[in-house]
C-alpha cells in the first residue's frame, strides 16, 4: 500500500515537473514597417524610473538595476554596445503589474445549471460565475531610433516580479529579458 501511494506521488510529480518544463513566457513583439535593428551598434537609456524628487515613486530601484543589466547583457551578445557619445539607438524599459477583471454578471451567458467554466473553475446550479481577478506582470523593451527617436521595436512578456527580492527576482528578470530578445528583431 506504501509502495503505491509512493508510486503515485513519483509519477504526479513526475509529470507535473515535465509539463512545468514546456511552459514558456509568451512574448509580444512589434516592428515599425520597414525598421530594422541592424542600425543599432550603439545604445543609451531613454529614460530611467527615477523621478527626480517630483513626488513619490513606486518603481522599485533594484529591480530597475536589474532590468538594465540584463537588457544590456542581452543587447552586447547582439553586438550592441553602450555609447561613449551619441547613440544609433535608445532603450526604454517598463517593469510591473496591473490588475485585470474578466467575466462578471451575468457570465458568461448568465444563470444556468452545473459545470465547468472555461478557466476549468466548477459552478454550481443556480448562480453565475462571477468576475474572477488576477494580477497580470509585465516586463518591456522598446527601441529607438536615436536621431529621430522614432520607435523601432516594442517587446513585452507576461512577467510578475511583484514581492520578489534578490536573486529571485534577478533570475526572474534575466530570464524574462532572455524570452523578450528572441524576437529582436535583425
Amino acid at each position: 500500500m506504501i509502495n503505491q501511494i509512493f508510486r503515485t506521488c513519483s509519477v504526479a510529480c513526475t509529470t507535473v515537473f515535465m509539463l512545468s518544463a514546456c511552459i514558456t513566457s509568451r512574448v509580444t513583439s512589434d516592428v515599425a514597417s520597414g525598421a530594422s535593428a541592424s542600425q543599432c551598434h550603439t545604445f543609451a537609456w531613454a529614460g530611467s524610473f527615477h523621478n527626480n524628487g517630483s513626488g513619490p515613486s513606486v518603481a522599485n530601484p533594484l529591480n530597475e538595476s536589474r532590468l538594465r543589466s540584463a537588457i544590456a547583457a542581452n543587447l552586447a551578445a547582439k553586438g550592441v554596445q553602450p555609447a561613449s557619445g551619441e547613440a544609433d539607438c535608445l532603450v526604454g524599459y517598463g517593469i510591473g503589474v496591473q490588475t485585470v477583471v474578466e467575466g462578471g454578471y451575468p457570465y458568461p451567458y448568465g444563470w444556468g445549471g452545473w459545470g465547468w467554466d472555461w478557466r476549468g473553475g466548477y459552478y454550481g446550479a443556480w448562480g453565475w460565475d462571477g468576475p474572477y481577478a488576477y494580477r497580470e506582470g509585465i516586463v518591456a523593451v522598446d527601441l529607438y531610433d536615436g536621431k529621430s527617436r522614432q520607435p523601432l521595436w516594442h517587446a513585452s512578456v507576461d512577467q510578475n516580479v511583484v514581492g520578489l527580492a534578490g536573486a529571485a527576482a534577478d533570475n526572474k528578470i534575466k530570464s524574462a529579458v532572455a524570452a523578450i530578445f528572441t524576437k529582436y528583431p535583425s
